[in-house]
């Protein structure tokens, strides 16, 4: 068989064959991995997205921050005084003890010297009192109120039918707060034996009717 029958013969159709279907399988397999790789835009959507998801995290960790840092400079300022308020207090009650001890009628006989001695006594409280207020100490008013054990200290009940039970009708020793805390609750006597709240404002209701 000559050279020429070789090449154009059915073993070189063979082979061209094989080849054809190799370059297809290489060309099949280069479109596949083509296919398979992800498209730039998608990649970069998302990593636009993850980075705009990191940026929103931080800027509400941020305003977290910020928030807690004005709260805990607030609350310093309000409360930094509360110690140094409390021992004040403590004075306070002295010069009110000393008022107290004084009867009506020793101030009513009073000489000029004593005079001057209470005023200046009773001018000193309202301005160590003053003073506390500036720095957001404020006196509890409590008579006349409902007993809330936030803000009172009940000491002693009496029978009082007049009032609403639970009512505060006597305090022993001023309560005082500071911002919205209570620095001292207020020592007091509380109403026993009268209507329920609820009973006495109905009550109420049908008097104001009935009137």
């Amino acid at each position: 068989m000559t050279d020429e029958t070789t090449k154009n013969g059915p073993d070189a159709t063979a082979a061209n064959a094989a080849a054809d279907a190799a370059v297809n399988v290489e060309t099949a397999t280069v479109g596949q991995e083509e296919a398979n790789q992800p498209d730039p835009l998608d990649l970069l959507k998302a990593e636009n997205a993850e980075l705009r998801d990191r940026y929103l995290r931080l800027a509400a960790e941020m305003d977290n921050l910020r928030r807690r840092t004005e709260r805990e400079v607030k609350d310093a300022k309000s409360y930094s005084v509360a110690g140094f308020a409390r021992d004040m207090l403590a004075v306070s009650d002295n010069l009110r003890r000393a008022l107290d001890a004084i009867s009506p009628e020793t101030k009513a006989t009073a000489d000029a010297g004593l005079t001057t001695l209470i005023e200046g006594v009773e001018m000193t409280e309202r301005s160590m009192l003053s003073a506390l207020e500036r720095h957001g100490v404020r006196k509890l008013e409590p008579v006349g109120q409902k007993f809330d054990p936030n803000f009172h200290q009940a000491m002693f009940e009496v029978p009082n039918s007049e009032v609403p039970n639970n009512t505060v009708v006597q305090v022993v020793q001023a309560g005082f707060t500071i911002g919205e805390r209570v620095l001292r609750p207020a020592m007091v006597g509380v109403a026993k034996g009268g209507p329920k709240p609820v009973e006495a404002e109905i009550n109420s209701v049908f008097d104001e009717k009935d009137a």
